[in-house]
């Protein structure tokens, strides 16, 4: 399960859950991408600001404002976000090179086909992330209390 650290903003009740504002560091977390070895994720949303987002507090954790917490995401829900941002642009676009071949195109339009679909992929996949049902499959769990480093 991936892990990240932030700091609480606000808590607040969501229906019969307790939910918490957290602001994370967009930095890289993960000891691969940080050495230059990772998915490549890093690239795509790499800055050095922080952000806000709202987490489920798991059961028996006592939250104040200001403290620093450790989140994770499950991993079914990492490996649903690794379908949505890789899988569905990577299978537009061999679904598009393989229509292009079989039609009996030459291998430049087939490259060309491949990259429109891959396009249309990344289309498919951020009009579905957009979607509030969506993204709710994606929220993090707070999971500990962690002492402040100084």
């Amino acid at each position: 399960m991936q892990q990240a650290l932030g700091r609480v903003i606000a808590i607040q009740t969501a229906g019969p859950s307790l939910c918490a504002e957290v602001e994370v560091s967009d930095t890289v977390t993960c000891a691969r991408c940080a050495s230059g070895r990772g998915c490549g994720a890093a690239l795509l949303g790499a800055s050095s600001k922080s952000r806000r987002i709202v987490a489920h507090v798991g059961s028996g954790i006592d939250l104040q404002e200001g403290d620093q917490v450790r989140m994770e995401l499950e991993s079914r829900g990492l490996l649903r976000a690794s379908w949505f941002a890789y899988g569905i642009p990577l299978a537009a676009a061999l679904i598009a090179s393989a229509a292009a071949h079989f039609a009996g195109l030459r291998d430049p339009y087939t490259a060309v086909a491949a990259l429109i679909g891959l396009g249309v992929g990344l289309g498919i996949a951020r009009s579905r992330l957009r979607r509030t049902r969506c993204l709710k499959q994606f929220t993090p769990t707070i999971v500990a209390c962690v002492p402040a480093v100084r």
